[in-house]
């Protein structure tokens, strides 16, 4: 099954790319070396002219049929994710390190500003605790680096993207903690990389859940809110909007997701893998249910190993995970009830048989989902 060679489409393009480099090809055209047999040639009549070429931000909305990249999983209508909608420029400013002396009236973002370095960074560096509060004559070291400006719409997964770098190295070096969401004006500090080899070419284009979790959503506008969640799926929020997760999860276990055998356990399987989840054998088209109260924070199929996927954040850092679905019935930004329909299994992604994986996660940390569920 890793030999398997599926191809993707998306926004009127095609990539033919082997499971072996599943979700690291960029979506480019290019293609792996997995081979097929040649299509069998059509009549004048019936081949298609090639789309022209256009960037995501030329391509309206309503074109965009379908936003899963696995053409075994149907997806309601909707754009693409953040990091596809609103591309990167690579512009990041080279910082080096000094010291700064404050002046009456400077504020930590004035002296941001001047320098080129992130104020976070520079409140890290000098130990300045919020509000961040400065006298006049103070001498702050200025960190060096190189810092990349956010801008509006921006996610961290194409930032880092635009950089060659993983996303997990940006949050480290940035100390990001939830929400994980991004605010125009921001200086990111972009950790130094060496020259890009084949590999790390692949895995820059490759998204886990904690890239989607921490990186996935468009950077907040200043003084902004997030959008409030939609009430159903009709109303479809743009990819460069971000969304308000719950601020409290409501007391009690977890509902089940599907009735069926848990036929994979959490953490290490016998040849040393790790599940960060569980997999449960269901019957093909069977109803995929919301284990709790909770907010749409990601409906596709960019994690290729999971296929189908929709990710639930429920409140209190709580999110949950359903992954190898053939049908998506939820939109990102919409607000779901405990026990609603998200989605419909099938076995798309890795899966060898129609299941469900299903994952919970504590902040960042994966937990054993039977732990918050009902006992059977």
């Amino acid at each position: 099954m890793w030999g398997l060679t599926r191809t993707y489409r998306h926004a009127g393009f095609a990539v033919v790319a082997g499971a072996a480099l599943a979700g690291c090809i960029p979506p480019s055209g290019y293609s792996s070396a997995a081979s097929e047999p040649p299509p069998m040639p059509q009549p004048a009549s019936q081949q298609q002219r090639p789309l022209p070429s256009r960037t995501p931000q030329q391509v309206p909305e309503s074109e965009y049929e379908r936003r899963a990249l696995d053409q075994d999983v149907r997806a309601l209508p909707a754009p693409p994710p953040a990091w596809e909608a609103r591309r990167v420029v690579a512009d990041a400013r080279q910082v080096s390190s000094s010291t700064y002396v404050v002046q009456p009236g400077d504020t930590l973002g004035a002296i941001a500003a001047k320098t080129g370095a992130g104020a976070e960074a520079i409140a890290r560096a000098n130990a300045i605790p919020a509000p961040n509060m400065l006298r006049a004559g103070q001498r702050l070291t200025i960190p060096g680096g190189r810092y990349h400006l956010v801008r509006a719409g921006e996610s961290g997964i194409a930032i880092a993207r635009a950089y060659s770098v993983a996303w997990s190295q940006v949050v480290a070096a940035n100390a990001l903690t939830e929400p994980y969401i991004l605010r125009t004006g921001q200086r990111l500090l972009i950790p130094q990389t060496g020259p890009e080899t084949l590999e790390q070419r692949a895995a820059r284009f490759h998204i886990d859940i904690d890239d989607i979790l921490t990186g996935g959503e468009p950077a907040l506008a200043v003084n902004a809110a997030p959008a409030k969640p939609t009430a159903s799926s009709a109303r479809v929020l743009p990819a460069t909007t971000p969304v308000a997760a719950p601020a409290k999860r409501a007391a009690g276990l977890l509902a089940w997701p599907v009735t069926g055998k848990v036929v994979r356990r959490f953490g290490p399987g016998r040849s040393g893998e790790r599940n960060d989840g569980i997999k449960i054998a269901v019957p093909l088209d069977t109803p995929v249910l919301a284990a709790a109260n909770g907010v749409v924070a990601y409906v596709g199929s960019d994690v290729p190993a999971l296929g189908g996927l929709v990710i639930l954040k429920h409140g209190n850092g709580m999110t949950s995970v359903y992954g190898h679905a053939g049908q998506l019935l939820v939109q990102r930004g919409q607000s779901v009830r405990k026990g609603q329909t998200i989605a419909r299994s099938g076995n798309s992604g890795f899966a060898d048989r129609p299941e469900l994986h299903f994952e919970v996660r504590q902040g960042r940390t994966p937990v054993d989902p039977l732990t918050r569920l009902p006992a059977r």
